[in-house]
């Protein structure tokens, strides 16, 4: 073969990270929140699986935040390689770990190449923020103020989720805040978890097969869409 045809590469598609910040403190065992949620992340993971228009190579991964601090429940995988595995709800919630990891993740270059797509953040929580005590803190501020500044995580497109009464509106709505186009804190009950995901995967969906993925879509208000009805 012509070694002319050894400089020809085929391109590949961009990295668009989706990482998910999931509260798995035991709070999220009561009216059955933690198996919505499980089956809620699934179904995105099997939306993006199916895609067959993204311009964009979809990664997912997922930190969830409960017993024993924050750990990477799935790291960044290609979301057609990933089998899901369901969460467990116990423990505290130590929001400030999880945007630290979140913050380390973003920035590893190894893990996201320059090339990639700005990531998407996507925070679930159903209580207040705590230590590594248990109590209530404001220790997530210090972490998510280090998120927000940071080089390449201070571009990341953020959702976020509160479920029931108990949430901490502060963190929630100072996580979203100063993007691009607004974007409201999505409010929950049991009931309408999957609403939300379906939502995100949307919005996803639609900036990975824009012509141009880097830049924000103006997202649809979740509460005038008609999410039953979409075909992804």
């Amino acid at each position: 073969m012509s070694s002319k045809f050894k400089s020809f590469t085929v391109p590949t598609a961009r990295m668009m990270p989706v990482i998910i910040l999931a509260d798995v403190s035991g709070s999220m065992t009561k009216q059955g929140k933690i198996a919505i949620l499980n089956r809620a992340i699934a179904s995105m993971i099997q939306e993006f699986k199916d895609d067959n228009f993204a311009l964009a190579d979809i990664h997912v991964a997922v930190i969830s935040f409960g017993k024993g601090g924050a750990v990477l429940h799935i790291p960044l995988t290609p979301a057609s390689k990933i089998q899901w595995e369901d969460m467990k709800a116990e423990g505290t919630t130590p929001m400030a770990a999880a945007f630290d990891l979140v913050n380390q993740l973003i920035e590893d270059r190894d893990t996201i190449p320059n090339r990639s797509y700005y990531p998407n953040l996507i925070l679930v929580s159903d209580g207040v923020p705590t230590d590594d005590k248990g109590k209530a803190s404001k220790n997530w501020k210090e972490s998510l103020n280090k998120l927000l500044t940071s080089d390449r995580a201070s571009k990341a497109v953020r959702f976020a989720m509160g479920i029931g009464e108990d949430i901490d509106r502060d963190v929630l709505n100072a996580f979203v805040a100063n993007q691009s186009t607004q974007i409201p804190v999505f409010a929950a009950d049991e009931t309408n978890i999957q609403r939300f995901f379906r939502w995100v995967t949307f919005s996803v969906a639609t900036r990975s097969r824009s012509a141009d993925p880097s830049q924000l879509q103006q997202l649809v208000d979740p509460n005038t869409l008609d999410l039953d009805d979409i075909d992804f």
